[in-house]
């Protein structure tokens, strides 16, 4: 249980997703993971705001994958600018 939660709330929390199909646990989940790297861009963008919208894209990605498997998924991107 979180720290911050109530019993009660979180009972009424965990009956909401229990009653969600597989299919509306999935698409939560999609949607979670898609604002999750969205928040991770937009840090990007204000830590680097000179940075193309590609270059934000590329660093969030970088972020996600490690430096590694980025550099093996998109080897013909070039490092980015301080």
């Amino acid at each position: 249980m979180a720290f911050d939660t109530t019993a009660e709330a979180q009972r009424r929390h965990d009956d909401v997703f229990r009653a969600m199909t597989p299919d509306q646990r999935v698409a939560m989940a999609a949607e979670m993971s898609e604002t999750a790297f969205r928040l991770a861009e937009d840090g990007v963008r204000m830590r680097h705001p000179h940075y193309t919208d590609d270059e934000v894209r590329h660093a969030a990605l970088r972020l996600r994958l490690g430096e590694e498997l980025f550099a093996a998924a998109f080897p013909a991107v070039p490092p980015l600018p301080g």
